[in-house]
């Protein structure tokens, strides 16, 4: 093996000799000759830890795991970790191609350990909890529901992922870099003998998505060959990553203020940072950023930072396009719940389509993973007087209300602490319905609210940090002068217009008989989320109602947006409104959230288990302020007496300038064609009011999504900078078809950091792409 696993190639250098300032270029040691190890010797790996470690060994040498999918289908499959720490191979019953029989570390979003799963709970009784574990992925990939042999070999797998899961997560950008490119290079020896003929190379190249010109490609070869035998081994090959690592266009920046001394003093980092447009530069800041990412330690010493140094900084959190001081909550969360754009999801129980596709208490526990504070439970009768959640008059499966109850006491707080709303469509009875307020309050315990925070201002909403770990109901509520049978709602209290317009008409007299009955036991639950149909935009007389929520269509919100978009705003800015996909979206596809954000919309519902550009907007919309799930609408749409419209926005008033500069180690579209390699382009959206929207893009770069240049700029005036989003996407060409996407990223502007700075790219399902990033220059001006 050409490299040892990524827990133990890198040995710290041993340190040159202290160079004067101004005198020659302070050079980096080679790499140390045991990264060209075959296997890397155990003092090696135990310097580094993780290979020493038990559980990791353990699971290098595999296990012999049960999958279990259903009562009956429990089969036998060996797992393996790979080499490489970062996948894990597992066996299949039909051989198929090779990507198929790994995933990532990177890729799992949780480890769960005993029947924690929906999986586990309906078909692992025959397996002891002790014994059984639960992989759960990022994005649509099914959970991996496991089984071992003893409850001591499930432990070791247990911790050996959360081992590994933190070592992934303390890698530098470069560190990953570093050992990507290993595991390539041990692919691409095709006879293990730790030497690189020129073959092999090309192979190499392929592989990491370049096809460079045979002659260039030879030359770079024989540079390297100083042993003249036509193999590159040890040290050689080092040089020829290095090589092929380098980064002109950092060099070329590091050199313009480095000057001929090639290092930076501090006063010249800080002179870059200045450049940067870094609020708060300092001196100070420049020094701790040497000590944090300079690799040389005689440099360090000497508050110097080498070429090396400043790319460590250039690849981290601190000098990519997001703001690390909007990676936290930084917002003020005392403001009302009416004040913040709220993560929301459309018929959350869905995996799939909302025709046919499985409901699942696992999409609840995906979304609150996925930072939403608002889900969807589409109530109805079920047998033995247990309400059930599905999608009404479809094949979709259906799931215990109270099951679904107990996912969201053991998993909405897992990631963000602020309140979470349950969105009930009620279709059942009086009886079940009392049923299903038993549950809420049995289940959920002193998390559900069941009464106003001040008694004094109950009609005043709360704020975000009020409510903190504490679960609301959005329902219908009775009025307060009523029997206590239940009795049918006034036209004042009609049903929701998302019941109205998804209803089959077979049965839509019997619902809406029973929609419009609500027990008494679930309308007290209904303190702070109101549903009401909404009828005007104009407020009525008297105090303001903002503990009132109306549901409406997309079609219903885009029409309101059109015709009175300031009206709609300053309603917004008084009350709660829910958006949701029309229902004759059978795919369960979603509609641009963007639209509805314009205008101030709070809870704007979308299919999470669909991705799509339109969840690449939430995402980015949130990904900011912790990824709590609550972000603060920009101040023009907070006041009731706002003149803001989203249709008329006024003049433009920021200049937005993204210089496109190259991407690097894109990933392959198609692993298992090795001569499939991306001609990559790049574009830049705008989503924001209608007149802000727009998208431009580069041309694209002919078989190299290694490391293609392109040195482009767009530019983009924008009229509400406040609201905009701003998309960067990579796709591969192509001059016949459709181009395929290759990765993104969407953050808010106000997020986004002028000066070059590298975008770590996602994939469609939002996971990492780690090493692909693009590296841009942002400008930002004011008019």
């Amino acid at each position: 093996m050409l490299c040892g696993p990524w827990w133990s190639c890198r040995r710290p250098p041993e340190e040159p000799p202290v160079p004067a300032r101004a005198a020659a270029p302070l050079e980096l040691p080679p790499a140390s000759p045991e990264c060209g190890a075959r296997r890397p010797g155990l003092r090696a790996l135990k310097k580094m830890g993780l290979t020493e470690d038990e559980d990791v060994r353990a699971m290098l040498r595999g296990s012999r795991l049960r999958k279990i999918r259903s009562r009956t289908w429990h089969q036998e499959r060996l797992y393996r970790l790979q080499e490489d720490g970062l996948s894990v191979w597992f066996q299949r019953r039909i051989p198929r191609a090779p990507s198929k029989h790994i995933f990532f570390v990177q890729h799992i979003e949780a480890v769960r350990e005993g029947h924690q799963s929906e999986g586990l709970r309906r078909f692992g009784a025959a397996f002891a909890p002790a014994r059984c574990l639960t992989i759960a992925f990022k994005g649509r990939r099914k959970n991996l529901d496991l089984a071992a042999p003893t409850a001591e070999e499930a432990q070791r797998w247990v911790r050996g992922l959360a081992k590994l899961r933190a070592r992934l997560d303390a890698m530098s950008q470069r560190e990953r870099l570093d050992h990507w490119i290993h595991c390539y290079l041990h692919r691409a020896d095709s006879n293990q003998d730790s030497k690189m003929s020129f073959k092999e190379i090309k192979s190499l190249l392929r592989m990491v998505n370049v096809d460079m010109n045979d002659m260039y490609a030879y030359r770079l070869f024989k540079e390297c060959d100083h042993s003249n035998n036509e193999r590159l081994e040890g040290a050689e090959i080092e040089e020829f990553l290095r090589r092929l690592l380098a980064r002109p266009e950092l060099e070329e920046l590091f050199h313009s203020y480095s000057g001929e001394d090639r290092v930076l003093s501090a006063p010249e980092l800080l002179e870059f940072l200045q450049d940067q447009g870094e609020e708060g530069a300092t001196l100070a800041h420049a020094q701790q950023l040497i000590q944090t990412y300079e690799l040389n330690e005689t440099a360090k010493q000497h508050e110097l930072m080498t070429l090396d140094g400043f790319m460590m900084y250039l690849l981290s959190p601190e000098g990519a396009a997001l703001d690390t001081a909007h990676m936290c909550v930084f917002q003020d969360m005392h403001q009302p719940l009416t004040h913040y754009f709220i993560s929301s999801s459309h018929n959350t129980y869905l995996t799939d389509s909302q025709i046919g596709g499985p409901s699942s208490t696992e999409a609840y526990v995906r979304a609150f993973a996925q930072g939403c504070r608002c889900v969807e439970l589409d109530c109805w009768e079920g047998p033995g007087g247990e309400p059930v959640i599905y999608h009404g008059h479809t094949l979709t499966s259906k799931i215990l209300f109270r099951d679904v109850v107990q996912a969201v006491r053991d998993h909405a707080f897992t990631l963000s602490p602020y309140p979470v709303i349950l969105s009930l469509e009620n279709h059942c009875g009086l009886e079940q319905q009392a049923a299903m307020a038993h549950h809420l309050r049995s289940i959920l315990g002193d998390m559900l609210v069941t009464e106003a925070l001040d008694p004094q201002n109950p009609e005043e909403l709360p704020s975000p940090e009020q409510l903190k770990g504490r679960v609301l109901v959005k329902g219908k509520k009775l009025p307060a002068a009523r029997g206590e049978d239940g009795r049918v709602l006034s036209d004042r209290e009609e049903e929701e217009e998302e019941e109205e317009e998804e209803e089959g008409e077979a049965e839509a007299a019997e619902q809406r008989r029973r929609a419009k009955q609500i027990s008494p036991e679930l309308s007290a639950l209904a303190v702070y989320c109101c549903a009401t149909r909404l009828r005007t935009l104009c407020p009525g007389p008297g105090p303001p109602q903002s503990c009132r929520v109306s549901s409406l269509s997309e079609r219903k919100a885009k029409k309101l947006i059109r015709e009175a978009g300031n009206s709609f705003v300053r309603h917004n800015a008084r009350q709660l409104t829910r958006v949701y996909p029309l229902g004759l979206r059978m795919t369960s596809a979603n509609y641009s959230p963007q639209e509805m954000w314009n205008a101030g919309c709070q809870l704007v519902a979308l299919n999470f288990q669909t991705p799509g550009y339109e969840m690449d907007l939430n995402t980015g919309r949130f990904v900011i302020n912790g990824q709590c799930g609550y972000v603060l609408k920009p101040a023009c749409l907070l006041q009731p007496d706002s003149t803001f419209d989203p249709e008329c926005p006024g003049p433009p008033r920021t200049t937005l300038t993204v210089q496109v500069l190259t991407a690097q180690q894109l990933p392959k579209l198609n692993a298992e064609k090795p001569n499939s390699i991306v001609d990559p382009l790049v574009r830049v959206e705008i989503h924001g009011v209608p007149a802000d929207c727009a998208r431009r893009e580069t041309s694209y770069v002919l078989n190299n999504g290694f490391n293609p240049r392109w040195g482009q700029t767009l530019q983009f005036q924008l009229r509400a900078p406040e609201l905009a989003l701003v998309r960067f996407v990579v796709e591969d060409y192509d001059a016949t078809s459709p181009n395929d996407f290759v990765g993104q990223f969407t953050l808010p502007l106000s997020s986004l950091k002028q000066g070059y700075r590298h975008i770590h790219l996602l994939s469609k399902d939002g996971a990492s792409l780690s090493p692909a990033t693009l590296f841009v220059h942002i400008r930002t001006q004011g008019s």
